[in-house]
């Protein structure tokens, strides 16, 4: 690859960053008042934030104890646990990435609704009718010429967008800071009229937490494109930390400004409503802006990831061959085609079902479940084996532990729903081995 596509530490950051501070934040005040208190808010964050660091703990000391392997999410799995796990870890990753940045373009055509939709006449509605689908595949289609015309140029439009989205959060904040009221704060911190125990009301904000983290392994995923393998580790401990803080003042302090339940009735995205109750019709205006900025800039990091993952897969005989193709600016093309074309498939279908975004939510942080807890037990296993020091073990025990948390707070339905979705990359993966049988090969293209 060229070396001026190469990505340093702020590009790097950046992606990750922007990837996880996504459409999530600006519904999370709203995601999380209604199913839990403030109690029970505040522990699932305590339990998010540790897990969270953990599971950023295992990329960065992987990618030292490990320099070799690039691509993280499916060469952890696969050396680790075998040919097959490494496939369902790539496959599982690939469907989040793909059906994620699904999610974000519905989203943002949902914001574009409530601004010029009318009782009389829906144009966009929740991002879900024919004029969304022609919008939305017209950004697909831009950004998908945008991403061949080299990674590195995609990554610098991107670090433009997240500081431009940056802005309106935090003004948010500090409103959010001057308008907190404790007494509104303090009413119902057990959530009583939400009639469910305290341990119901955490796990039920699990998959929520999840999901506005989901893209800590970015730098990882976009490892061969680094210019040093010292800052994979940095951009990801950075852009959790960033993400956290940003995160947990958002939910905490909306708390303070409207009463849970009046948060939890807010429609999405609430930060908007939050933001009109404290500055009127023009705050509204600017976090709208900020969402729809925020939801292109991530949509542009995941098509970056979803891009990535077939393309390492193949090298390793897990994808098809074709999916190593790349062209002159180190693009790889064949699985950007097939994450395009994949993504308009899925726009088809919310047209023609009438789903919206909470729906690809669940489906899409459902199958990062199985590829997260792999990365974790692949350090327990590594750590244990080199006999590594006492922290480098606890950060892959801790991530495990979270791992199989998440498996049980996430419920036996969303459990099923994700198994359905493994099974058809299996025809996939039996080929890609009998490709490789035929041609003899063992190694890595």
């Amino acid at each position: 690859m060229q070396n001026g596509q190469k990505l340093g530490l702020t590009m790097l950051t950046a992606l990750v960053f922007s990837s996880m501070v996504g459409a999530g934040v600006f519904s999370l005040p709203q995601n999380m008042a209604e199913v839990a208190g403030v109690d029970a808010i505040i522990t699932a964050w305590l339990i998010t934030g540790v897990g969270i660091m953990f599971l950023a703990g295992c990329f960065l000391h992987l990618s030292r104890l490990k320099p070799d392997m690039d691509g993280g999410i499916y060469t952890y799995a696969k050396n680790g646990f075998g040919d097959l796990a490494g496939f369902f870890s790539a496959w599982g990753y690939w469907l989040c990435a793909t059906i994620g940045v699904v999610g974000y373009l519905v989203v943002a055509f949902s914001a574009l609704g409530s601004f010029v939709d009318s009782p009389n006449e829906v144009i966009f509605g929740e991002g879900n009718t024919l004029w969304a689908l022609v919008g939305e595949s017209a950004i697909l289609w831009l950004v998908h010429y945008l991403v061949l015309r080299g990674v590195k140029q995609a990554a610098f439009i991107n670090l433009l967008a997240t500081l431009a989205k940056s802005l309106p959060l935090i003004a948010f904040i500090v409103f959010a800071y001057y308008s907190f009221d404790v007494q509104t704060f303090s009413a119902d911190r057990a959530g009583t009229t939400l009639e469910a125990p305290f341990m119901d009301q955490v796990k039920n904000t699990m998959l929520i937490t999840l999901w506005v983290f989901t893209g800590v392994e970015g730098a990882i995923v976009l490892s061969l494109r680094a210019k040093k393998r010292a800052d994979i580790g940095r951009a990801t401990y950075l852009g959790v930390l960033f993400a956290l803080v940003l995160y947990v003042g958002i939910t905490l302090l909306s708390l303070g400004v409207m009463t849970r339940g009046d948060v939890a009735a807010l429609s999405n995205p609430s930060m908007a409503g939050i933001m009109t109750q404290m500055t009127g019709t023009i705050g509204k205006w600017g976090i709208s802006i900020g969402l729809i900025i925020s939801v292109l800039a991530s949509y542009l990091s995941w098509i970056l990831y979803s891009a990535e993952v077939p393309y390492t897969a193949a090298k390793y005989h897990a994808f098809p061959r074709i999916f190593t193709k790349q062209n002159a600016q180190g693009t790889p093309t064949a699985s950007l085609m097939l994450t395009s074309v994949t993504v308009q498939l899925c726009l088809l279908m919310i047209f023609l079902t009438g789903e919206g975004y909470n729906t690809l939510v669940i489906i899409s942080t459902s199958m990062i479940l199985i590829p997260y807890f792999l990365v974790g037990a692949y350090l327990v296993k590594v750590s244990f084996a080199q006999n590594e020091r006492w922290y480098i073990k606890a950060t892959g025990l801790g991530a495990s532990v979270y791992g199989l948390w998440l498996v049980y707070a996430a419920g036996l339905d969303n459990l099923l729903l994700s198994l359905v979705l493994y099974v058809p990359g299996l025809a996939i993966y039996f080929y890609s081995r009998y490709q490789a049988r035929q041609q003899g090969l063992q190694q890595p293209l």
